[in-house]
């Protein structure tokens, strides 16, 4: 048994080595998962890194180059624990004059950028708190972040990029378990990178706070220079929230569908009693899919650029009131985005995009705005146009964001 046993094993790992030989990014991958695996203390299974406290770490390999003996790896780590309600995904781009130096470069900036913040998390380690409030709703979270992971910057001391938004980031958490907040800033010669996400969505007001730092404090004259932090929130109590992620997706999709053969209001209002069930009975949530589709769907085709925040009016006539709040701090937001994008990717028919954008507030605004310039003998594009945010209105009582 132990001659068939050794044989065995001596064509899996001739299989194996085949196999790395015709695609080197399986060598890679493995090279990367090893030497996470080795920094993190965790325990290798089924090509992902586990860890305590529930959190899983998977690795992909993207961009493989050699430039002039040089090694150039993409790896895109992917974070996942059950009370993420998407997984946390870190593109890292590093560089070795072998794999090894390469797949190493990957791991310690994925290490003090991403895990560390986490890690601290789990050990509950130096937290700063913060107390978020937006429409009449209250949660307290615990903020986690020290290390800044910095690339051919030189004679400077590292700055807590935090800092700059931190009497900003209130505004942007909601009531989810987790959020992580990514700034990254780049800069080469005459380019610049300033990219600040919240749970992997870009937030389009937040880069204005590092301009000046960027311009005058980022020395990119020789050599290519950049830095990144990020910052784990926690709150402090479960997360309450009465519907899942998958919940939303599956809505939003069958309802896309139903609104782009939707000819009259009897079949509006067919729609809408459907998509009620298709919620589970949450009106709340029927709303918001109801009036984001058309909304987002307009925003990501007609080419006008738009800025973090919602606005909820409330009331009616002279007594109706706008209360804003981020697009970030209503999750059902860019879930439904999320469920458009993949609709834009099958190439729908413009008839059909045209059908649902039609009926968005934003449409119906930007043609206002351009007919406007047309009367005036002005030239106007969509792209020339920027709103703050879209403004939107539930017709029962009782609505609340989520």
């Amino acid at each position: 048994m132990g001659l068939f046993k050794k044989k065995n094993n001596q064509k899996e790992e001739a299989a194996a080595a085949a196999a790395s030989a015709a695609d080197p990014r399986e060598s890679i991958k493995k090279m990367v998962l090893d030497g996470l695996n080795a920094k993190l203390n965790g325990t290798l299974y089924d090509d992902c890194v586990i860890m305590p406290k529930g959190f899983t770490i998977d690795v992909q390999i993207g961009r493989l180059e050699e430039t002039d003996g040089i090694k150039v790896l993409q790896t895109i780590f992917i974070v996942k624990h059950d009370d993420f309600d998407e997984p946390l995904i870190e593109p890292v781009d590093s560089q070795g004059t072998t794999d090894e130096e390469a797949s190493n470069m990957a791991v310690e900036i994925f290490y003090g950028a991403v895990w560390h913040p986490i890690d601290q998390s789990c050990a509950k380690k130096n937290p700063q708190h913060l107390s978020i409030n937006y429409l009449r709703q209250h949660y307290e979270f615990d903020m986690y972040c020290q290390s800044v992971v910095r690339i051919g910057v030189k004679d400077k001391e590292p700055t807590m990029l935090v800092n700059f938004i931190r009497n900003e980031i209130p505004k942007y958490i909601g009531s989810k378990k987790y959020y992580w907040l990514r700034i990254y800033l780049a800069k080469y010669k005459e380019k610049q990178i300033i990219e600040v996400r919240l749970n992997g969505s870009v937030l389009m007001e937040l880069p204005q706070y590092f301009k000046e730092y960027v311009e005058k404090e980022m020395n990119g004259e020789d050599t290519f220079v950049s830095e990144k932090q990020y910052a784990i929130f926690v709150q402090t109590e479960d997360d309450q929230c009465p519907f899942k992620k998958d919940l939303v997706m599956s809505a939003a999709k069958e309802t896309i569908e139903a609104m782009t053969k939707i000819t009259s209001r009897e079949e509006y209002m067919e729609m809408s009693k459907k998509l009620e069930e298709l919620t589970e009975g949450n009106k709340d949530l029927a709303a918001e899919i109801r009036v984001f589709i058309p909304e987002i769907l307009a925003k990501l085709t007609l080419g006008y650029r738009e800025g973090d925040s919602l606005f909820l009016l409330e009331g009616e006539g002279d007594e109706q009131q706008s209360i804003e709040f981020k697009k970030t701090q209503l999750r059902s937001y860019f879930y439904l985005q999320q469920a458009i994008l993949e609709y834009l990717s099958t190439r729908p028919s413009q008839e059909d995009v045209s059908r649902i954008v039609t009926n968005s507030v934003a449409f119906r605004e930007l043609k206002k705005a351009l007919d406007a310039a047309k009367a005036d003998g002005k030239e106007l594009k969509p792209e020339d146009l920027y709103v703050p945010g879209t403004s939107y209105k539930i017709g029962h009582e009782g609505y609340r964001v989520w």
